[in-house]
């Protein structure tokens, strides 16, 4: 397992971490991901930390809670070996400020979260979508109180546009006040947005990418390809209408390119998906979501090895894209493009 810097900070990841949406199932849109209890996730926990994984994921929102809560007792006795990253805005509690990235709600989530972990201190915490009605100033001086409290170590920011991203950025370093080190964003071989603009930002202002739903929102798991009706198990039946709309076409050409690649490397579907992901810039980790030991066993094979170039081209056409402007338009500009990214340019 590799480990890779977290943006413009100090402090190492390990480049696969793993997602815990899937731990507890209590609500009806988190069953359809997993419902692991606190026996199932110890075991997932020790097989990631002997992989080499010292990064878990969660939110205040999975499974209201309870994600959190399974998370904190499963790492008993291991707290010092592994970081945590939780996050808030999304509506967690009743009334008008139960939502939100206010002051006031940032602080409470914060006091929840660390109960709810049991932990003194939470590595990354992420603000989970940009809240639109709070100043920016509010949410990112009530950040800034955490982290010298000690309560938080590093911030981080989660589905921001590029604009949302650089204007944060801009007050914190206006203030003097902790910045976002880390972006968690949506980003796979059937989901490449992320590259038009916030890849270029994450290049220039040194803002990691921690990547959520790696293989297309479920797209990706070898399961889906032309021809054939969606498998029973999938949980596309229940979160299809509520993730990235992806045409059915785009998704069976990207998969026919996995397949050719998978026939050279001996490698699974899932594997190639996640290893071109490892090969992209600014990403410092990519969040695996298991249901179980044999799912998570399978997803950590991805790290260790690399796509050759050609392999990387080959997939990168397959999943190309019309982009939306103005990155159309300075795709024709390539004799400009910084040299230092490596593979295709992505714009």
């Amino acid at each position: 397992m590799d480990y890779r810097q977290l943006g413009y900070s100090g402090l190492k990841v390990s480049e696969l971490s793993l997602g815990t949406g899937t731990f507890g199932g209590g609500t009806e849109f988190f069953r359809a991901w997993g419902a692991t209890d606190v026996n199932e996730a110890k075991r997932l926990i020790d097989i990631s930390l002997e992989a080499g994984i010292n990064l878990f994921d969660t939110a205040d929102v999975y499974s209201r809670g309870l994600s959190e809560e399974i998370l904190g007792k499963a790492i008993e006795g291991k707290r010092q070996n592994l970081l945590i990253s939780t996050k808030t805005t999304f509506r967690f509690g009743d009334g008008p400020n139960g939502v939100g990235s206010s002051r006031y709600h940032i602080v409470r989530a914060v006091e929840a979260s660390l109960r709810r972990l049991d932990t003194d201190y939470i590595d990354i915490y992420h603000m989970h979508g940009f809240d639109q009605l709070t100043p920016v100033e509010e949410t990112l001086e009530a950040l800034d109180t955490l982290v010298r409290s000690g309560k938080v170590r590093y911030i981080a920011c989660s589905n921001f546009s590029g604009w949302h991203l650089v204007k944060a950025l801009s007050i914190s370093e206006r203030y003097g006040w902790a910045r976002y080190v880390a972006h968690q964003v949506y980003y796979s071989l059937i989901g490449r947005d992320y590259e038009l603009e916030l890849m270029p930002l994450a290049l220039d202002q040194k803002v990691g990418a921690l990547v959520w739903s790696p293989l297309g929102w479920g797209r990706l798991t070898g399961k889906i390809r032309r021809g054939h009706p969606l498998p029973e198990q999938s949980r596309l039946h229940k979160t299809a209408d509520v993730g990235p709309p992806v045409p059915d076409e785009y998704v069976y050409k990207v998969v026919d390119a996995l397949d050719a690649v998978a026939k050279e490397t001996g490698k699974s579907v899932p594997q190639i998906a996640l290893n071109w992901l490892l090969c992209r810039p600014t990403v410092s980790s990519v969040i695996l979501g298991a249901r179980n030991e044999d799912q998570l066993r399978q997803n950590l094979a991805a790290a260790g090895w690399k796509l050759t170039p050609q392999q990387v081209a080959k997939l990168d056409a397959a999943s190309d894209f019309t982009p939306t402007y103005p990155y159309w338009h300075q795709r024709n500009f390539p004799e400009r493009i910084p040299l230092h990214v490596p593979g295709p340019h992505p714009l």
